[in-house]
């Protein structure tokens, strides 16, 4: 057997990706989910606070700080952990799952949050005070004039936090969260070959390549102009 016949035969192995494809495709749709969810949750939470915090309620503000500091200090791997080993001991027992959105959704909610914050403090003063002039309100003025100039600058950085943060669905595999490298992990135990581990990889750049491409193109279309 030459060389390449070697590394043809563990690497692609074909009998064994064709006996674990049906687990990778299982564990693909799990990492969708659970990355939609993460996005969803984290980007919602990460703008609430932003608002939250433009109120300038100083206790408010600083716990907001506390949570946006602590969250983007700590490694997500070091959350998924703590929240699925930890909580148990305080009553909850989190499964795999939620413990890996959980983390995720924090962890991006803290970037998200200053990314948000940024955008709304890079609107001109001059902004605020035009539309206060015309009689609007706070709640207005933020909603109507600030928060859409603001949402246009933060597009492009929250696209690269987002599909950053949604590559680290794959840290669930510590907790037994049933997605692609998980299944590919078990795969591998099992066969006793690392061809479903080439499966795994052809399953993260199927569904990450397109979403960096969308960024890109976000990227482009939003920038300013200079």
């Amino acid at each position: 057997m030459s060389q390449w016949d070697r590394f043809a035969e563990t690497f692609f192995n074909a009998a064994v990706m064709a006996r674990y494809l049906p687990d990778i495709v299982s564990g693909f749709f799990v990492t969708v989910w659970l990355a939609i969810l993460v996005v969803l949750a984290g980007l919602a939470l990460g703008l609430a606070l932003a608002l939250l915090r433009s109120l300038r309620i100083r206790p408010l503000n600083l716990l907001i700080v506390l949570h946006v500091d602590l969250f983007r200090a700590l490694p997500p791997l070091v959350v998924i952990v703590l929240l699925y080993f930890a909580m148990p001991n305080a009553g909850w027992s989190p499964s795999g799952f939620v413990a890996t959105w959980l983390a995720l959704t924090l962890v991006l909610s803290a970037f998200a949050e200053e990314i948000f914050w940024a955008g709304i403090l890079a609107v001109p003063k001059g902004q605020w005070e035009a539309a206060r002039s015309t009689g609007l309100g706070f709640a207005a003025t933020l909603a109507h004039v600030v928060l859409p100039q603001a949402l246009r600058l933060t597009i492009p950085p929250l696209t690269n936090r987002t599909i950053a943060i949604t590559k680290g669905t794959a840290l669930g595999s510590v907790v037994a969260v049933s997605e692609i490298l998980a299944q590919a992990q078990t795969a591998v135990s099992f066969s006793f070959n690392p061809s479903p581990l080439t499966l795994g990889a052809a399953a993260y750049i199927i569904l990450f390549f397109p979403v960096v491409l969308f960024g890109r193109w976000v990227e482009t279309r939003y920038a300013w102009k200079r």
